[in-house]
């Protein structure tokens, strides 16, 4: 399932790539022979294993044994990840989780998650990658601290759904909508999802913008200004805070889109 794929990093038991699916494509069920953690850079998707179907869209990290079978089908602006597949033995045994799959969705873990996404891309040699994995794993799944979603907060997805709308939202205009002090909200918010509300905001952008660069003709300046960017300039700073890579770049990966056999999502 790699081919097509950016390998980052690899080493003699493990292999850490850049994975790219374009908007609205089904990756069909498939398996690994080593265990793989998938930690999420942009984009959203519906994540289907035999722990049960779970939409992502936002910090979050999806570790799979080996052999344990999934599908994903990416939403409107696609989807990009970091996917860390390793040796039992190149990690060590006492890190591996027992379960087949486990998701972490928000929280301390997901901050956690974007943190181990940056050492991978990072110039860090192999034992202290295989450190920083191994702090992840053994941190993650601490008791109680797998499938921690969003806590089931009603008011946390009603924001999501009102930065996708119009990301110039201020926290005092999404604060009054749900009559809550903005302290209050963006101290929870961040505790909840992972990024505090100004960097959901901004990736929010940079996913769209992502998407016409990879799967558009545009010019770079219509490309920032239908993403909700202030100009170009601004554009170029926010892509690099986020995804320490320039929209030109970005440009230039769409050839990196997985090209495994993929079958276009319906509806």
């Amino acid at each position: 399932m790699s081919e097509g794929n950016l390998v980052l990093r690899s080493f003699n038991g493990v292999s850490i790539r850049r994975v790219i699916d374009r908007s609205r494509t089904c990756v069909p069920e498939h398996a690994h022979d080593w265990p793989v953690l998938s930690l999420f850079v942009i984009g959203s998707y519906l994540n289907e294993t035999e722990a049960g179907e779970t939409f992502i869209s936002g910090p979050s990290a999806v570790f799979y044994r080996a052999g344990a079978r999934h599908r994903n089908t990416t939403a409107a602006v696609g989807f990009e990840q970091i996917e860390i597949e390793f040796d039992p033995s190149w990690l060590g045994q006492p890190f591996l989780p027992r379960q087949p799959v486990l998701r972490w969705l928000g929280g301390r873990v997901a901050r956690e998650a974007r943190s181990l996404a940056h050492a991978c891309q990072a110039d860090a040699g192999e034992d202290r990658l295989r450190a920083a994995l191994q702090r992840f794993l053994g941190g993650a799944c601490r008791p109680a601290e797998h499938e921690v979603g969003r806590e089931a907060v009603g008011w946390i997805d009603r924001i999501g759904r009102r930065l996708r709308e119009d990301t110039s939202l201020k926290i005092s205009d999404l604060a009054t909508e749900i009559r809550r002090h903005p302290s209050w909200v963006g101290s929870a918010y961040r505790h909840a999802t992972g990024e505090a509300l100004q960097e959901t905001a901004a990736r929010l952008r940079v996913e769209r913008a992502t998407r016409l660069l990879r799967e558009t003709g545009q010019s770079l300046s219509t490309i920032a200004l239908d993403a909700g960017f202030c100009d170009q300039s601004h554009m170029n700073r926010t892509f690099r805070r986020v995804l320490g890579r320039s929209p030109a770049t970005i440009r230039e990966q769409r050839r990196d889109f997985r090209q495994t056999t993929l079958v276009p999502a319906t509806g």
